[in-house]
């Protein structure tokens, strides 16, 4: 992509603004959707949450300040709509977002657009068992290699903090699998 600050005035302008928004769905689609699709699991769900980010962005790019990088800026809004959806979605149901999340790892095993085995299963669940921002920063760093100055802008944390998270998830996850392997 050319200059950043060329392209985003580029996306602020109203006569280049259709074709600059494609070129950024065609950066950016992807790697969202998977981003998403880590947090709320389900394909259909990430899809609606997908779409919803993007309206997201398009409305509010006249806003940017330019404060952070774009892709941070947009995974951002991604990572807020993912964790709203889940809350919506609990709420919906009667249930805490830790049991939408649960009942979403069981699905996987049925999910045709789930191409992982039994033990990256399980690694789900036990990654589901960590509190949010863990979650969200051992999802980041270990499965998508995103820097922690990346993260760190994504959620809006120090990257000394989120250091710390991550290697917290990391000894709960091993020690977890330590368990599981001895029995």
């Amino acid at each position: 992509m050319e200059n950043e600050s060329k392209f985003i005035a580029k996306l602020k302008d109203k006569e280049s603004q259709n074709k600059s928004f494609e070129i950024l769905l065609s950066k950016y689609k992807e790697p969202i959707y998977w981003h998403i699709r880590k947090i709320v699991l389900d394909h259909d769900d990430a899809h609606d949450v997908l779409q919803n980010t993007f309206i997201k962005v398009f409305k509010a790019i006249s806003g940017f300040k330019e404060q952070s990088k774009l892709y941070t800026w947009i995974y951002r809004i991604a990572t807020n709509e993912s964790l709203n959806f889940i809350k919506s979605k609990a709420k919906k149901h009667f249930k805490t977002s830790e049991e939408i999340m649960i009942t979403q790892t069981n699905k996987l095993k049925e999910d045709p657009y789930f191409d992982g085995d039994e033990l990256q299963i399980k690694l789900q669940e036990l990654i589901n068992t960590l509190p949010v921002k863990q979650k969200l920063v051992f999802q980041m760093k270990y499965e998508q290699e995103m820097k922690f100055k990346d993260i760190s802008e994504i959620l809006g944390t120090s990257e000394g903090a989120l250091k710390a998270s991550y290697h917290i998830a990391v000894k709960k996850i091993k020690k977890e699998i330590i368990k599981i392997q001895t029995f």
